[in-house]
């Protein structure tokens, strides 16, 4: 089957890698040129340095040749692009193609999830989200992954996993959309205070402390907002979790590591400038939505405070204890 990829950053770069071993037709999308000129000159991203992009896989900037065809449109763009991208798609997209959610992030301004957002455009219920531990560099050096793919239509869900499953990929089905959303959108800002327990240089055991406190909030966040709370045990949920606020390889975790380190502000803006950080966006959007939905997360708020006020990371500690 064609697969167009809306997004070429690193995650949409290891779906590629995986649609082409899986022998279907593979379009990556960008609206960026010099970004399609460089990948298909160097055929690798700078940000997958040594991962080859392979031939068969076509870059595009134009979005109406790129889907045109395809049975399954994953997106793998930021959050904040979501709408944008959207709003340009629901002018080619047909009422038989399929959707596959790759990009994770709640938008800031409407604290809507990107199913919601993609729903005002496009009329269709054959959306599927996936989310689950999988750094793009492993995805893409073919080592044993699993990913949680929900969705409430049934042949939508049969479409991603032939697209995608193979004998390293594994996908595990739920329909709590809800659920994986959450969990592959707040991981992020989990990721960034274990990252600050990292950069004091705690040990394993207190990350591990906070990452199950957490857990146990995010269980009760999903199921406040209409989610199925048995999804934080999921690949989306606690096997994402433990991937993203243990490893250095996560950004967000890395950013949490400077800010626990004290590192300059200079040091902390450039390392911000420089790489995606979904965490910050996310913890924005995070903060807005349980305050407007009367969730108390006192975390999320704390959070807000060392990143941006200054407040002391050693109110973290505390945190942790009298909590």
């Amino acid at each position: 089957m064609k697969v167009c990829i809306l997004g070429t950053g690193a995650y949409g770069i290891c779906l590629g890698l995986t649609l082409n071993e899986n022998n279907h037709e593979v379009v990556m999308w960008t609206k960026f040129s010099e970004e399609a000129n460089y990948l298909k000159q160097h055929r690798m991203s700078p940000t997958l340095p040594n991962v080859v992009l392979d031939d068969e896989i076509n870059v595009s900037t134009d979005l109406k040749e790129s889907i045109e065809n395809a049975q399954l449109i994953i997106y793998a763009v930021p959050a904040g692009a979501v709408r944008e991208v959207t709003d340009n798609l629901k002018n080619y997209i047909t009422d038989e193609q399929h959707i596959c959610i790759a990009s994770k992030g709640i938008e800031q301004d409407t604290c809507k999830f990107i199913t919601d957002i993609i729903k005002e455009y496009i009329n269709t219920d054959r959306i599927s989200v996936i989310s689950g531990p999988t750094f793009a560099i492993d995805v893409a050096n073919k080592v044993p992954v699993g990913l949680s793919i929900a969705s409430t239509n049934k042949e939508t869900i049969e479409i991603t996993k032939s697209a995608l499953q193979n004998n390293h990929v594994k996908l595990r089905e739920c329909n709590d959309i809800i659920g994986v959303e959450l969990c592959g959108s707040i991981k992020n800002v989990i990721a960034i205070a274990s990252g600050i327990l990292s950069g004091m240089r705690l040990p394993i055991s207190t990350q591990a402390m906070l990452i199950t406190e957490l857990a146990n909030d995010i269980k009760d966040l999903i199921q406040a907002l209409g989610g199925d709370k048995k999804t934080i045990t999921s690949f989306a949920g606690f096997g994402d979790i433990l991937l993203t606020c243990t490893s250095p390889k996560s950004r967000n975790f890395s950013l949490g590591n400077l800010i626990g380190a004290k590192a300059k502000k200079k040091e902390i803006n450039n390392y911000i400038k420089t790489n995606t950080i979904e965490g910050l966006y996310t913890l924005k959007s995070i903060s807005k939505l349980i305050h407007e939905k009367n969730i108390n997360m006192p975390i999320i708020d704390l959070l807000n405070e060392i990143i941006y006020e200054n407040r002391p990371v050693e109110d973290l500690l505390t945190f942790l204890i009298e909590k």
